[in-house]
């Protein structure tokens, strides 16, 4: 049954505990929130810590040490996120009398082509013949690509190298076998093509996260001879390239992990008709 629905057989486990147990209630979706939290600050002494913030413009650091005179014990790492959390963390972004000034900056794209984002998604290589999802946990292919690991074959992965114009939310896909910038490059000329033929010929800015092929100095060059900028964005912030890796959600969810592909081959090709959809 477990093999029938996709799901490991922990999973239909726990599913059928819920509904034993609770009934048709039991399956709807739980907040993964826990219930206590012993360690977690009390609410006065977050108010207390927001209050010298605003009034006094301590740093994490006094207000980690103020609070320990006063009897509460917070590390200031624990100040600090709390200062983040808080929107009170830089000194710029408070007044003298301590109220706010942070302005949420927003991402607007004017035309087409005025901002394009970039990424890589790595996925597993599907085992010719397919691979669990098809057959299920504890199947003879599953079982016969296991064997295979220990015996020290690897399968392997794909790395989704995708595009995707800011404006138009015009987007384009390949699955290559690696991440290389000599990769990352060819693979961006063949995005230009696409989008110059549906009418995007010209591309104002290029943005990407900070992986190794886009530090590349050969990437860069071929970036700036085709576009103004080449933005990268902060280190560990995803949001900042918020639409490839939308995009990238809705391809793992609508293509990747919709069927049950018998060979990486057949997913590929699924990708290029994926493109022009």
């Amino acid at each position: 049954m477990a093999a029938e629905a996709g799901i490991s057989r922990a999973c239909l486990s726990k599913w059928t505990a819920r509904y034993d147990a609770d009934g048709e209630e039991g399956l709807i979706d739980r907040s993964s929130t826990p219930f206590a939290r012993p360690t977690q600050l009390a609410p006065a002494v977050v108010d207390l810590i927001e209050t010298w913030r605003r009034e006094h413009k301590w740093t994490a650091r006094q207000i980690a040490r103020e609070l320990g005179a006063a009897g509460h014990q917070a590390s200031v790492a624990t100040v600090g996120r709390w200062l983040v959390r808080l929107g009170i963390n830089r000194r710029k972004d408070l007044d003298p009398d301590g109220s706010s000034n942070r302005e949420v900056g927003t991402i607007t794209t004017r035309f087409p082509g005025h901002m394009v984002h970039l990424d890589v998604k790595k996925v597993g290589r599907i085992p010719d013949g397919g691979g669990w999802r098809a057959h299920g946990h504890g199947s003879a292919q599953h079982k016969k690509s296991r064997a295979a690991k220990r015996a020290g074959a690897r399968a392997g992965y794909v790395y989704l190298h995708s595009i995707i114009d800011g404006y138009s939310r015009l987007a384009y896909t390949e699955a290559l076998p690696d991440e290389k910038a000599a990769t990352t490059i060819a693979f961006y000329a063949r995005a230009r093509a696409f989008f110059a033929a549906h009418g995007i010929t010209r591309i104002v800015r290029v943005i990407t996260d900070n992986g190794s092929n886009y530090r590349a100095r050969d990437f860069t060059r071929t970036v700036l001879a085709t576009a103004s900028r080449h933005q990268r964005t902060r280190p560990y912030t995803p949001r900042h390239n918020g639409k490839v890796e939308r995009y990238q959600r809705i391809l793992a969810e609508e293509l990747l992990y919709a069927h049950a592909w018998n060979s990486e081959a057949e997913r590929a090709a699924a990708i290029t008709v994926w493109n022009i959809h």
